[in-house]
């Protein structure tokens, strides 16, 4: 019988992983051959639902959901190493995290901020523009929340609401959008010479997947916080969307400011390979050289080659960008 956690050991960076090991494991063994239900007399006896000892409860995990809470946790204290790292040396870092409805963006962003000190860590979410906001130089109400000296900040939906939602819903004109993919090259350019460390990730979810988290949203009361009236028309619009993404790679992954695509059908996956391109990308002190930072290429991919795989697939008319 294998333990939560027990092929969990000391890494290089002297940190004992007993430490999550004990977090995970009781240490007890528990008979998982008997059935889980009783069914005596053709009733479920609900108080004798699971086998229970000593106040515990018996309980059925899949495997690879243990095996990614094991490597969650390690990687999420590469994160805190990063983000002690990043104030110590006064780094800044950006990381913009954009994606149709219901990607999994808000969940990566929860995995790797969960164990982080809010004080370094900011999460930017931006309601829409007040009235004030709209008559002004549409990049000026980000510009307040870009980080200073050892900050990390993570945008959840960005200025890039302009090359998506926005043209697709109506929200601003043509010459709006238009002017927005010639000037954001140049945004983003002064942002990286000033000395901020820019990631751009966009996170991909086939249709089906996303009709699926809508559908589960609309039964969930925890989740149905996350409806809004864009997501209603979200499959309906999805050909339109598709250009918009493309005509945003086309006009705004450069050399300076890559895009990193995240296929997100599955989210644990996504969150996991995320986390390993950041950690991949950045040094910082004390990294656990044990950790296989090797980014899987299914799930992650750059700008370029997105670009030209819509091209190939032929999933966007270029009438739809007129």
């Amino acid at each position: 019988m294998k333990f939560i956690g027990e092929d969990m050991k000391s890494n290089e960076s002297g940190i004992d992983n007993k430490i999550i090991v004990d977090e995970l494991q009781d240490g007890e063994l528990i008979d998982t051959n008997e059935d889980f239900h009783d069914y005596s007399d053709n009733k479920l006896k609900h108080h004798n639902y699971k086998k229970t000892k000593n106040g515990k409860i018996q309980i059925w995990v899949k495997k690879e959901t243990l095996e990614y809470e094991e490597e969650l946790a390690l990687l999420q204290i590469e994160l805190l190493k990063l983000q002690n790292h990043t104030k110590e040396t006064g780094e800044k870092i950006l990381m913009i995290f954009e994606g149709r409805d219901a990607a999994g963006k808000g969940g990566t962003i929860k995995r790797i901020t969960e164990h982080l000190n809010p004080r370094g860590a900011r999460i930017v979410a931006l309601e829409k523009p007040s009235d004030t906001q709209k008559t002004q130089w549409y990049f000026q109400r980000y510009t307040a929340y870009l980080p200073s000296a050892g900050e990390i900040v993570f945008f959840d939906r960005s200025w890039y609401n302009r090359a998506g939602v926005e043209p697709v819903m109506g929200f601003c004109s043509s010459e709006e959008h238009h002017e927005f993919l010639r000037e954001v090259p140049e945004f983003e350019k002064m942002i990286v010479k000033s000395g901020i460390k820019l990631f751009k990730f966009y996170f991909s979810v086939s249709k089906k997947e996303q009709e699926k988290r809508f559908n589960i949203r609309k039964i969930d009361p925890l989740k149905q916080f996350k409806l809004s009236p864009v997501d209603d028309s979200a499959q309906d619009l999805w050909d339109k969307y598709t250009v918009a993404k493309y005509s945003m790679l086309m006009a705004s992954h450069t050399d300076i400011a890559p895009w990193t695509i995240v296929r997100s059908d599955n989210k644990k996956k996504a969150r996991i390979e995320t986390i390993k391109f950041i950690l991949k990308k950045l040094n910082y002190d004390k990294k656990d050289k044990t950790i296989n930072f090797t980014i899987d290429k299914n799930i992650i991919t750059d700008g370029a080659h997105e670009i030209v795989l819509m091209e190939n697939e032929h999933t966007f008319k270029k009438e739809d960008t007129k």
